[in-house]
């Protein structure tokens, strides 16, 4: 007997009560929530829990191992981060959507069955909606509908993929599925969706940037990293992977460069990392396994704090364009430092979280014989430093003097970005603690002489290109631009498609409609209406076509039309002759 709930239960149900707390007893119980879920499943024992029957399936809410224990112990973690940092948050819209939301995510990493993860999978998608409509704008109201439309096809190709494979391996159990069949490339490419792939990332930028301040915290930590638990479940070791991965870690160095709106470098950098956990995942080895997982675990924390940093900025001065900011660093010395912080942790730096986890993919990638792989992540890396290590702190806090003064962030939101600032230095500087909870048992050491010596080296000549580019002029300005991405196919392309959606299958339906729900009853009931009359008019015009004589078809037409009695059949004979007609088909059907 486990005296513990499933993982997902108490955030998920805990939303309710604030349908009526308010004020210091709302933010008290935001606080507390995830506390005491993060101590039921200290609770939970490894296993397999809460197994029950469902069309003759299992379903299992809770299947409890060290891969999903990591990721339940950092959704903990950003959970409560995140509802200290929105303490200030009175809109009931954002409070229950964002707890939801994170119950949902725990909800996925402990399914053990695909039925019950996809119910997880689809509230993630309805509460990030929320999260992106909850700012009221009419940019963030168009976004979190495309956001919705994009995750809801992604989730019905999911579900495809799963009846498909349920029905080919008779199995409902969530662990490897590997690509062997049509329903596992659907549930592939579902997957993919929330994870962020090429061409199937533009929701990400779209919508993060257009949510409120406190909902973009959110959001960074759970959809992709879901995905990437789900990838490490069920996809490890799949080659093709790697490949999507390395064009995510490559693709959007290009974009977060020239980007205006800060939140949106951060967008395009959050693709960028999620590119590393993919290659790691596609690779397989334990290393690369526990690179990618240890990645995730350290993404959450680093990005958030870079979002929450931005997000103070945002909530103080009301701007977040390059171009309109600069100079901050001497009315927000706090975050400014928290902002350096997460930049060196996202960066790689030694001491700081990234170095003691990107370099883990990367060992693998080598160990692999892999050299293009590992050229592409190294070029990803100084890439990453100069959009996210040096742009976003250089554009934000120093740069030109804009002039804006203001107050520094409120208290909770200082507190919040400490805590998140605390943790990456902590596992940067003392990583075993983060080792120990990874999948595999592993004995790498990140901090060898020469692995310290080549990033500090890579760091070092990175930030002397970014210096001696932006003082030749080569360095792209930042410029009040919007930049086309991958949505340009829908954007446009979309219109075209429904137009002609519109009139080949609407034209076919119009057609049915007249002609199968219209003409064909009337007729019929015209001709059941008196069937013999109907009969015996038809007999007379065919044998007035036979003979040639025409001259007796308006006298007889008269003598039928004129009987005052109709041998109109009976309902309950229409009905005998559909039934036996359906009868006669369904013998065909089945033969």
């Amino acid at each position: 007997m486990i005296n513990a709930l499933p993982p997902a239960t108490l955030l998920i149900l805990g939303a309710l009560p604030l349908l009526f707390l308010k004020g210091k007893a709302k933010g008290i119980w935001l606080l507390i929530l995830p506390v005491i879920s993060f101590f039921n499943l200290l609770a939970i024992p490894v296993g397999s829990h809460w197994t029950f029957g469902f069309l003759g399936f299992e379903v299992v809410l809770g299947k409890v191992d060290k891969l999903s224990l990591i990721f339940g112990y950092i959704f903990h973690i950003i959970a409560f981060i995140s509802n200290l940092y929105a303490w200030h948050v009175d809109d009931r819209v954002q409070n229950i959507s964002g707890t939801i939301y994170a119950g949902a995510a725990l909800g996925v990493t402990f399914a053990g069955d695909l039925f019950s993860l996809f119910v997880f999978w689809e509230m993630l998608t309805i509460s990030a909606t929320f999260l992106v409509l909850a700012r009221r704008t009419p940019k963030a109201i168009a976004a979190g509908a495309r956001y919705f439309m994009v995750h809801v096809a992604g989730g019905l190709c999911l579900l495809a993929g799963i009846i498909i494979h349920v029905q080919q391996t008779g199995s409902a159990a969530f662990g490897y599925i590997g690509l062997e069949s049509l329903g596992s490339y659907l549930i592939f490419i579902g997957v993919g969706v929330n994870c962020a792939w090429p061409f199937l990332h533009s929701w990400l930028v779209d919508a993060y940037p257009e949510a409120t301040i406190t909902g973009t915290i959110f959001l960074s930590a759970f959809t992709t990293k879901t995905a990437i638990y789900f990838l490490a479940r069920a996809f490890p070791g799949t080659e093709i992977l790697i490949w999507i991965g390395v064009a995510m870690a490559g693709f959007p160095i290009f974009y977060a460069v020239i980007e205006n709106d800060l939140r949106r470098v951060l967008a395009y950098s959050l693709i960028n990392q999620v590119g590393f956990m993919v290659v790691g995942i596609g690779i397989g080895t334990h290393l690369a396994i526990n690179g990618a997982v240890a990645h995730a675990f350290n993404d959450i924390l680093f990005k958030g704090l870079l979002f929450m940093t931005m997000g103070a900025v945002m909530y103080r001065t009301g701007k977040i364009n390059a171009t309109d900011l600069g100079g901050l660093y001497k009315s927000m010395p706090l975050t400014c430092t928290f902002c350096i912080v997460g930049a060196a942790s996202i960066s790689a730096f030694p001491l700081f979280s990234g170095f003691v986890s990107k370099s883990m993919v990367m060992e693998a990638a080598a160990h692999g014989n892999l050299r293009f792989v590992w050229f592409v992540l190294l070029f990803a890396s100084a890439g990453v430093f100069h959009h996210a290590g040096i742009k976003i702190p250089f554009f934000a806090f120093f740069s030109h003097d804009s002039g804006l003064r203001c107050k520094e962030a409120p208290k909770h939101m200082l507190l919040a970005m400490g805590i998140t600032a605390f943790l990456c230095i902590f596992i940067g500087s003392f990583p075993n603690f983060l080792y120990a909870h990874l999948p595999f048992a592993t004995e790498y050491a990140p901090y060898s002489a020469s692995h310290v010596i080549a990033q500090t080296q890579l760091l070092f000549f990175s930030a002397l290109a970014f210096a001696l580019l932006l003082l030749s002029g080569i360095y792209p300005a930042e410029i009040r631009s919007v930049n086309l991405d991958a949505d340009l196919i829908y954007r446009k392309g979309g219109p075209w498609i429904y137009r002609a959606c519109d009139k080949a299958f609407n034209g076919i339906n119009d057609f049915g409609n007249k002609v199968f729900a219209q003409k064909v009853p009337e007729l019929l009931a015209r001709f059941f209406s008196d069937p013999a009359r109907n009969v015996q008019q038809h007999i007379v015009r065919l044998s007035a076509e036979a003979t040639g004589d025409n001259s007796k078809i308006d006298r007889r037409f008269q003598k039928i039309a004129h009987r005052t009695t109709t041998n109109a059949y009976p309902i309950g004979g229409g009905v005998f002759l559909a039934v036996v007609f359906l009868a006669v088909m369904s013998l065909f059907y089945f033969n």
